[in-house]
């Protein structure tokens, strides 16, 4: 005798990898920002207390550049897969 398990509720909000993605993505999103922003004062506050050492300056701009290149990726990232959806006309996310 089989038994009939009720439908998943997950499995029918996201009938998709693509669904989960597209919903998780907004808060994706928001955390780089954040910590693009705890990167960024990090960073300004080891330049305001470098006191004109060369190794701490270096250090600080070092912060300042990670976080702007890491926060630079992932929204690259995000408009190439919309260029490519437009090109290919195939919805990914």
């Amino acid at each position: 005798m089989a038994t009939i398990l009720p439908p998943d509720p997950l499995a029918t909000k996201f009938p998709s990898l693509g669904n989960l993605i597209s919903q998780i993505l907004p808060y994706v999103y928001v955390a780089a920002g954040l910590l693009l922003l705890v990167t960024l004062i990090s960073g300004g506050v080891a330049l305001m207390t470098a006191a004109g050492d060369a190794g701490k300056t270096k250090a600080g701009y070092g912060k300042i550049t990670a976080g702007l290149i890491g926060f630079l990726i992932i929204f690259v990232s995000f408009f190439a897969v919309q260029i490519v959806e437009v090109l290919l006309g195939v919805k990914f996310l």
